[in-house]
């Protein structure tokens, strides 16, 4: 199997990816515009050619780089970043070299919110009300129904950025008076309740082949737009209801041999489990490791084998539950570092800086630890957490 890796080098775990890529035998071929020399000694082992371009954003060289490793190598395989940020290039790559997965007809289902909207209804999931409308007078009816407060997000994008709560009416003509030009908004009604999500491995005949489940009790919106901290729980088990609406949404969207990362509310209202968006790509902000961790599994791996060999381990059972607790240097904590791996240096299994680009959401450090009742993982966040008066 011949393999490029779009951006090896960034995020940092994409090596893990190549590695285990190159483990299960594929032709592991790099396209990136870092240097050489400056990529980790795991990931130069796993490449089987590495491929600089001077800008990630520029689709002739991406074209030139694709077309040297087809005449080297033959027909390519998969190209992959397995980054939201690249989906929308990754589709485009296939479609012009008619490689298997996502095109750039489907792409868009997957990247842009209102779009997701009709396979959540098809997949008979309930799913946040919604308006599109672009001026202020045109989302009057929609108001009606929905009510305050709202959420207004891009339409197509990632993450938390320029996602914000609207509270009243001054608030959503404020905004309208200043949103900037040239970025489509999507404005939803909102749901207070937590965010659980359906996390896992579907083959290329569309079936589960691994799944797991994180809870966030925080809004990753205002822990954005207040600069705190974040913290989440890698569960050791899936709700029936988690399962259940996760697996009709993949066969909605009919999602094959990937990564899925799908994001559910569940109402503090209702108890309601209501679809949020859809994210075909492994899980973020270490969630990726957080599943390691609590099924004492290599899912990079299990990744790997499914793409090369069409094989995956298991079946794998939840022992543990990881948190996830980051720190922000701005504000001021009562334990030290020293502090929180002495009393917990047992249950500790990763610590770490966070890429800047990434801070914001996930915090400049972060730990992640482990138990077997979430309780005690809660009681660690708090020990992390806990702030100076």
């Amino acid at each position: 199997m011949n393999f490029i890796f779009f951006s090896p080098h960034f995020p940092k775990n994409s090596a893990e990816f190549c590695y285990h890529l190159h483990e299960q035998g594929a032709t592991v071929l790099g396209i990136g515009d870092a240097e050489y020399a400056d990529l980790a000694d795991k990931l130069k082992a796993s490449l089987t050619e590495y491929y600089k371009i001077q800008d990630l954003e520029n689709y002739d060289e991406i074209l030139r780089a694709v077309g040297f490793f087809t005449h080297k190598y033959g027909k390519i395989d998969r190209f992959e970043s397995l980054n939201e940020y690249w989906l929308e290039q990754d589709a485009r790559v296939r479609t012009d070299f008619n490689i298997y997965g996502t095109k750039t007809d489907f792409v868009y289902n997957l990247k842009q919110k209102s779009k997701m909207k009709e396979f959540f209804r098809k997949s008979g999931v309930s799913t946040v009300q919604f308006s599109t409308g672009t001026t202020r007078d045109s989302i009057d009816e929609f108001i009606r129904s929905a009510g305050f407060p709202l959420v207004v997000k891009p339409d197509l994008g990632s993450g938390a950025s320029m996602t914000y709560k609207i509270s009243s009416p001054e608030e959503l003509d404020y905004f309208f008076a200043t949103k900037p030009d040239g970025v489509s908004f999507i404005i939803e009604e909102f749901i207070d309740g937590i965010i659980l999500t359906y996390d896992g491995l579907v083959d290329i005949d569309g079936e589960v082949r691994f799944a797991a489940s994180h809870r966030f009790e925080q809004s990753v919106m205002d822990v954005v737009n207040t600069d705190n901290h974040l913290y989440y729980f890698c569960l050791r088990d899936i709700s029936p209801e988690v399962e259940q609406a996760g697996r009709s949404i993949l066969k909605a969207f009919d999602i094959r041999e990937r990564f899925f990362h799908i994001e559910l509310f569940k109402s503090h209202k209702d108890g309601r489990i209501i679809a949020l968006e859809v994210n075909m790509r492994p899980p973020g902000a270490w969630m990726t490791d957080a599943i390691n961790f609590s099924y004492n599994v290599d899912i990079y791996r299990e990744w790997a084998r499914m793409i090369v060999h069409r094989e995956v381990g298991g079946p794998y059972t939840g022992q543990y539950y990881t948190g996830y607790a980051s720190r922000k240097q701005h504000k001021h904590y009562v334990h030290s570092h020293e502090d929180i791996l002495s009393t917990y240096s047992g249950q500790i299994v990763n610590y770490n800086a966070i890429e800047e680009v990434f801070s914001r959401a996930m915090g400049n450090s972060a730990y992640q630890f482990r138990a077997r009742e979430l309780d005690e993982v809660r009681d660690i966040v708090n020990y992390i957490q806990l702030e100076e008066e």
